[in-house]
């Protein structure tokens, strides 16, 4: 016992006591400016509006806390640095507990109450044991991100301004990377000097118990073999034990006005988040646009999150816009946000109170975030999904573009399929009384939902509707209904778009009123559920009807949902065995924004099909590129390869795959023509789901020369 009291180490070893004066005036000197640094970020947020949304419940931090804490998103889909990022936060989480304990015993302990010193016997050896652990995790994390920055050189790494209009309020790129190698090399040389002085320590006093202390023991057998002897060590101690002490203090100092900041923002950004970020919608404010026209209509919430970015390049990696070669990144979108931001404050740094914003000349739209870099988005989401830090791209995005739309900046043929809305109440301009033409070919009559109840509703939507590529896909649809024994009807020329691409192209009072007039016809149907073949109008009718954002007055259903439990229950009977290897294309708004991965696939597997996964499934799904309207644009210049294209080139390399399944009309349009363009005819073919459904079923359909014939006549 007596021996175990003896284990433990002196705070300051050999340093004189105007060393320990001038190192207690300079942290709090450093805690100072650390403090001023954080408030000064905080009053930043200021300069926006309050919140009235966002609510930071216990829930929410709960889960934020065990998000970070167990690195739930940095671990996905990228190993190496998901590995870097847990060694060197737990490292560094370490080193600060370890620093918090000797704070403790040291300077509160020790003068008021030294009976309670704890840092001593086994506690101790622990204590010294933890604290290496701790220290060579922290640098084993900072060589893996400094091998990842220095010699992967990742493209997602470089602060290159995307092609398109003149970038304005981009930081500079040089001033970013240096931001990126101080916060590492500061944290690299404070984690290194740490392990000299503890050696050093080491090899003054040579105590065997400090054999605990693994590596700086074995860095004090390496300087001994270099011939330092204690005396040596002794007499250089103090000159490395104040570089550390400096090194250690000014990463302290720098986290508010660096990325570090991120450890803080961070958390609050993953609080916030909507619960479920894919069925909200972001609302409309109080101003002439209802969208984002200058920085103070955001919310301080979402000035935190800009915050929050640490620009590690993932949703730069997974945009299939910056793929392409469009001007988007949704990284140098949040960047030129929060040079703006910077800038703002900059201008009322002086200021006691925070004036008018002086950027209010300065719109978001056009002014900080080019045009063309908020029309290349397909709101496809997988930036926001990719986001360690559940930072909402979409959400501004989709802000700025209402801006945009309210002050009639909008190319022509979307303001042409606006107009088409208007008017008639579908994208395509055509009349409500064609609406049904696609029936005509069949050999039944689908109940008009209007005038008989139906158990099931369905909404055809648009392009399924008008689109002559896609009706005999919507055809199909009609006849496995029909073989399934389905009671269903549809609305006929009382179907009107269900608005998914207006209100994402930002034209909000369009969708109010296509969602208004949808809802008093839908109230006077006498039906148990809704059932589409369309995700986009899927995503609508399920979490964007019924008020705003939320859930509808009756269950909505994709048909593969539907048919899937229809299969698995059997009461859908398979009479030929669809004995082929396909791969599936997950759509974005079945997949990302409401999670359907397994239905369609569950589908497949039941009617016989061998499913080859693309090496990007699931929540990785690469966009086919025609949501957020872009379905409707011309392609902007510089474009390399449309999405659709390399969509399709991924799947043709995939080993015995001919069909290209999808469960999407857009999908099924965008990915048939990209095949013509990739000169990929005869190697891959695109059906939806249903038309394996059928052929599984055994239907027979009428002549292909009168299905000809029907389609030239519309």
């Amino acid at each position: 016992m007596h021996e175990l009291e003896g284990i433990s180490r002196p705070i300051f070893y050999s340093l004189p006591v105007w060393l320990i004066v001038t190192f207690y005036v300079v942290s709090a000197s450093t805690i100072g400016f650390f403090l001023y640094g954080f408030v000064r970020r905080v009053r930043r947020y200021k300069l926006a509006r309050r919140d009235t949304e966002t609510k930071l419940t216990v829930r929410r931090m709960v889960n934020a806390i065990f998000t970070i804490l167990f690195h739930r998103k940095v671990l996905r889909k990228e190993p190496y640095v998901g590995l870097a990022h847990v060694c060197l936060f737990w490292g560094f989480a370490g080193l600060f507990v370890a620093t918090l304990i000797v704070l403790v015993e040291n300077d509160i302990l020790h003068p008021l109450f030294p009976q309670w010193m704890f840092l001593k016997g086994n506690f101790y050896l622990v204590f010294s044991l933890a604290a290496d652990l701790s220290g060579v995790l922290l640098l084993v994390g900072l060589l893996m991100l400094v091998l990842r920055r220095g010699i992967f050189q990742l493209p997602r790494l470089r602060y290159t301004p995307r092609p398109g209009d003149d970038v304005k309020m981009y930081p500079s790129p040089a001033s970013l990377v240096r931001d990126d190698w101080a916060l590492l090399l500061l944290l690299s040389v404070a984690g290194i000097g740490g392990f000299l002085v503890e050696a050093l320590r080491i090899q003054s006093t040579q105590p065997a118990f400090e054999r605990v202390s693994f590596a700086g023991w074995a860095i004090g057998r390496l300087f001994n073999g270099l011939g330092a002897t204690s005396t040596s060590a002794q007499g250089v101690f103090g000159y490395f034990w104040v570089f550390h002490a400096l090194t250690a203090l000014a990463f302290l100092a720098y986290i508010p006005y660096s990325k570090a900041w991120h450890m803080l923002a961070g958390w609050y950004s993953v609080a916030v988040k909507p619960v479920e970020p894919g069925k909200s919608f972001p609302q409309p404010i109080e101003s002439e646009s209802g969208g984002y026209a200058r920085l103070e209509d955001l919310t301080r919430s979402e000035m935190a999150v800009v915050d929050a970015c640490i620009r590690c390049g993932r949703c730069h990696a997974a945009c299939p816009a910056t793929n392409s070669g469009f001007p988007l990144s949704p990284r140098d979108l949040i960047l030129s946000l929060k040079a703006c931001v910077d800038a703002a404050q900059r201008g009322v740094a002086q200021k006691t109170e925070a004036p008018a914003n002086p950027g209010k000349a300065a719109s978001l739209a056009g002014d900080v975030v080019p045009q063309s870099w908020l029309w290349s988005c397909t709101t496809c989401y997988s930036c926001d999904e990719v986001c360690p830090l559940a930072i909402q791209h979409v959400s501004f995005i989709v802000q700025m573009r209402r801006h945009l739309v309210a002050q009639g900046e909008v190319e022509q043929r979307l303001q042409d399929m606006l107009t088409n809305v208007t008017r008639y109440g579908n994208s395509f301009g055509k009349s409500p009384r064609t609406r049904s033409s696609w029936t005509q070919a069949l050999d039944f009559k689908i109940k008009d939902a209007r005038k008989e109840p139906v158990e099931y509703l369905w909404f055809v939507g648009d392009y399924a509707s008008f689109d002559p590529r896609v009706q005999n896909v919507t055809r199909t649809a009609a006849r496995v209904f029909q073989h399934a024994g389905l009671d269903f009807g549809i609305l006929y020329e009382g179907e009107q778009t269900a608005g998914n691409d207006v209100r994402r192209i930002g034209e909000e009072g369009l969708f109010d009123v296509v969602r208004e007039k949808n809802q008093k016809t839908l109230e006077k149907v006498k039906y148990q559920k809704i059932i589409t073949t369309d995700p986009h109008t899927y995503q609508a009718l399920k979490h964007e009807y019924a008020g705003g954002n939320g859930s509808n007055r009756a269950p909505v259903l994709h048909y593969t949902e539907l048919l899937d439990t229809l299969v698995r229950d059997g009461k859908l009977r398979l009479h030929n065995r669809i004995d082929a290897t396909v791969t599936y294309h997950d759509p974005c708004y079945l997949g990302r924004y409401n999670g359907i991965y397994e239905a369609p696939r569950r589908l497949l597997r039941g009617l016989g099909s061998s499913i080859v996964e693309m090496p990007r499934n699931r929540d990785a799904s690469y966009c086919c590129g025609a949501g957020g309207g872009r379905i409707w644009m011309e392609d902007l210049p510089g474009v390399r390869e449309r999405p659709a294209e390399s969509r399709v080139r991924e799947a043709a390399d995939l080993p015995g795959v001919g069909t290209f399944v999808v469960a999407c009309p857009k999908d099924f349009v965008m990915f048939q023509d990209a095949i013509k363009t990739a000169g990929l005819e005869g190697k891959l073919v695109v059906k939806d789901a249903i038309e394996l459904v059928q052929e599984a079923l055994g239907l027979t359909q009428r002549s292909e020369s009168y299905e000809r014939a029907e389609e030239q006549k519309q």
